[in-house]
C-alpha cells in the first residue's frame, strides 16, 4: 500500500530579489510531487516540479482545467484570478477553436504594427527619463507604464481609462487577506467596461487587436460577444503585468552583472537568446497559477495521483531541473537546449508571448543602447522587493548614467 503524503504549507512568499525561493528548492529536489497547502481555497492540491511531469500534466488530457469551474481550489490570492468563461479553463479540443482565432490576431502583419507602437513608446518614455536626468527610477520611468501604454496601444483603449484598468488589475493580484471584496468588485468592473467596449468594437472594427479578434475568422466561427470581453480582458491583465514585472528583473539581473552586460552591449544581436536564457533564469512569480484536476488515476514519479484530486505545477521549477538543464541555477547567456516553461506549455502556453517578447527586446535593447553606461544608484543589497502581490519584482530600480 502506497504511503499517505504529507502535506506542506506553502505561503509561497519568498521575495528576496532574485533568490530562488527555499521551500520550492526543497520539493524539487526532495519531493517532485509533493502535497501542499495554500493561503486560499478549500482542502489540499498536489504539487508536481520536474520538467518532464510538469509537461505531462499540461499536455495530458487526463489532466482538466475545465474541471476547476466551480470549485474553491486552493490558490495564492483571495479572489481567483480567472474567469469562468476564459480560455484559460478551457481544455482541448474546445479551446482549439478559440485559440486558432486569437492566434490570427498575433499574425505577423499584427505582430510587425506592434513592434513599431512599443518602439514608439520606449522611444518617449526614454526621452523623458532623459530629459529627468540621472539618476532615475527605471520602474518608473519604463518598466511600469511601458507594458500598459503597448497593451493599451495595441487594444486602442482611451487614454482616460487606462489608469483605473491598471488599478483593477493589480487590485485583483493583490494576496492580502483583507483584499477580496475589493478584487471582486475590480473584477466585476473590468469585465463591464469590456463587454461594452468590445460591443462597440465589433460594430466599429478599427486597426486595433481587439477589432482583429471580433473579425477573426476560421471558416463560419468568429469569438463570440462573451468570449471576445473575456479575452479582452485577459489580455490586460497578462499583457502588462508579466512584462512590467520582467522588465524590472531583468535590467537588474544584467546591472549586477558587469561581464553579462558588457557582452550584450558589445553584442547587441544576442539580446534575442540572452533573453530566452534570462526568462529561464528569473523567478519572477511566486508559487502557482491555475490547477488542473486529474480525471483518472495518474503515476507520476512513482506516486499515485488519485482522480478529482487537484493539481499545480511550477514552471519555475521546471526550468531549474537539473535533469533537463546543465547548472541550472547559473545564468548562462549562451545557453542553448530546451524551451523554458516561463509563458507555461501546452494546449495552454500563453497566446500573448510574442508580444512580451517583442516588448523586452524592444525596451531592453534600445535601453541598452541609448544609455551605454547605465549602473545602479545604489547598492543592489538596498533595493526593495514587492512582498504583497503573486508577481517578484524590485518596487523602484534606481539607475544613473
Amino acid at each position: 500500500m502506497e504511503p499517505v503524503a504529507t502535506s506542506r504549507n506553502c505561503p509561497f512568499d519568498f521575495a528576496e530579489a532574485l533568490e530562488f525561493d527555499p521551500v520550492l528548492k526543497h520539493l524539487m529536489t526532495q519531493e517532485p510531487v509533493s502535497r501542499i497547502r495554500l493561503p486560499y481555497g478549500d482542502g489540499e492540491a498536489w504539487l508536481v516540479t520536474g520538467y518532464d511531469d510538469v509537461r505531462t500534466v499540461t499536455t495530458d488530457r487526463r489532466f482538466s482545467r475545465h474541471a476547476i469551474i466551480g470549485r474553491n481550489f486552493p490558490r495564492m490570492t483571495p479572489e481567483p484570478i480567472v474567469q469562468d468563461e476564459a480560455i484559460n479553463v478551457m481544455d482541448p479540443p474546445a479551446s482549439n477553436r478559440l485559440r486558432s482565432l486569437i492566434s490570427k490576431g498575433f499574425a505577423p502583419r499584427h505582430m510587425e504594427r506592434m513592434r513599431v507602437r512599443t518602439q514608439h513608446v520606449v522611444n518617449e518614455l526614454l526621452d523623458r527619463m532623459e530629459e529627468h536626468g540621472s539618476p532615475a527610477d527605471l520602474t518608473e520611468h519604463l518598466a511600469d507604464p511601458l507594458p500598459l501604454a503597448t497593451i493599451c496601444e495595441v487594444l486602442d483603449i482611451p487614454e482616460a481609462d487606462r489608469a483605473q484598468l491598471r488599478a483593477h488589475a493589480r487590485t485583483m493580484m493583490d494576496t492580502g487577506m483583507g483584499n477580496r471584496d475589493n478584487a471582486v468588485r475590480a473584477k466585476a468592473d473590468l469585465r463591464a467596461y469590456f463587454h461594452t467596449l468590445t460591443g462597440h468594437r465589433r460594430q466599429n472594427p478599427g486597426d486595433d487587436l481587439i477589432s482583429a479578434l471580433a473579425t477573426a475568422r476560421d471558416g463560419d466561427e468568429i469569438l463570440n460577444d462573451e468570449e471576445l470581453a473575456v479575452m479582452a480582458m485577459v489580455l490586460l491583465i497578462t499583457g502588462q503585468d508579466t512584462t512590467t514585472y520582467q522588465i524590472g528583473n531583468i535590467a537588474y539581473a544584467l546591472l549586477t552583472r558587469p561581464k553579462e552586460l558588457a557582452m550584450l552591449r558589445e553584442q547587441p544581436e544576442m539580446l534575442p537568446q540572452a533573453l530566452e536564457e534570462l526568462l529561464r533564469y528569473i523567478p519572477f512569480r511566486k508559487g502557482v497559477g491555475i490547477p488542473r484536476v486529474a480525471m483518472e488515476n495518474v503515476e507520476l514519479s512513482g506516486v499515485t495521483i488519485k482522480a478529482g484530486d487537484i493539481v499545480h505545477v511550477s514552471y519555475l521549477t521546471a526550468n531549474r531541473d537539473a535533469r533537463k538543464f546543465d547548472r541550472p541555477d547559473e545564468l548562462d547567456l549562451h545557453r542553448s537546449g530546451p524551451s523554458h516553461m516561463t509563458f507555461g506549455w501546452g494546449g495552454h502556453h500563453c497566446l500573448g508571448a510574442p508580444l512580451a517578447t517583442t516588448e523586452l527586446h524592444v525596451a531592453l535593447g534600445t535601453l541598452l543602447q541609448r544609455f551605454p553606461d547605465l549602473k545602479l544608484a545604489k547598492p543592489a543589497e538596498e533595493i526593495r522587493w514587492n512582498t504583497t502581490s503573486i508577481w517578484r519584482y524590485p518596487i523602484a530600480l534606481p539607475v544613473t548614467w
